[in-house]
């Protein structure tokens, strides 16, 4: 591998609830997904964010959630499928909105929290998200786990997608994240997890949680910004994959 994307969930931020530091991350990522409002974040500070994004370089992507602020997004919902594709579509249409008033351009989505994680095995969701993303602008790159069911469902109708790892979230055997109700979930070291992305970038693969080497191929990494130790991982990460002649460059394009 010569290249390689890093993306940062941003946006996210509200007076009462800062979660981020996005100015700090925009300035280390190649790509970054951002709130479209139903799980955080405010209307005014994601079209900071996007503005941000469009002065540093970096891609733009939507980032949308379940209709679940109080969660953040977190937790798991039985959605009928005509709610769930008419509250992705107005998320992106209102990213699609606040980029264009910013000189931004959105070019792929990338679900939020416990949707990413459905749709990675639910067809039927994973059908819901990409018919949302049909709809509004089929030129939109669908990032998603590697090995999901959500890649595979994008593909055949259509669309672009990209495959996804993270460098902050522990991995079980099967290839799926460990999830954050369990203790080790959440990485923090800096130099463990740039070590980590380096050998994903090398060799393919990432250790889980019983040490078994995980295949994973990867067209970006994520860090999440609300993780502690968020910006020191990101730039443990950037700083050591450049430093062994892997560019950060983003899958989707440019941010106009």
């Amino acid at each position: 591998m010569t290249a390689i994307d890093l993306n940062s969930d941003l946006g996210e931020n509200t007076p009462d609830r800062i979660v981020a530091d996005d100015a700090a991350m925009l300035g280390i990522v190649s790509s970054a997904n951002v709130s479209c409002g139903f799980h955080a974040g405010s209307p005014e500070g994601i079209r900071d964010t996007l503005a941000a994004a469009v002065a540093n370089g970096v891609t733009i992507g939507a980032h949308p959630g379940y209709r679940d602020y109080e969660g953040f997004g977190r937790h798991a919902m039985d959605v009928d499928s005509a709610t769930l594709q008419a509250h992705v579509e107005y998320q992106l249409g209102a990213l699609l909105g606040l980029a264009a008033g910013v000189g931004g351009v959105v070019r792929y989505v990338k679900p939020h929290g416990a949707l990413y994680n459905t749709i990675a095995r639910d067809e039927r969701q994973a059908r819901d998200v990409v018919a949302a993303i049909r709809a509004v602008d089929p030129s939109l790159v669908m990032l998603g786990l590697a090995g999901g069911v959500a890649i595979d469902v994008a593909e055949r109708a259509g669309l672009a997608t990209a495959a996804e790892a993270f460098a902050d979230r522990a991995y079980t055997p099967g290839g799926e994240l460990v999830s954050r109700t369990l203790p080790g979930a959440v990485l923090h070291d800096a130099g463990a997890v740039a070590a980590r992305m380096l050998r994903l970038a090398r060799q393919g693969v990432i250790e889980a949680v019983d040490g078994t080497l995980v295949p994973v191929r990867a067209d970006s990494i994520c860090v999440h910004g609300d993780s502690a130790g968020a910006i020191e991982m990101a730039r443990a990460t950037r700083d050591l994959l450049e430093a062994e002649g892997i560019r950060i460059a983003p899958f989707a394009g440019a941010t106009s």
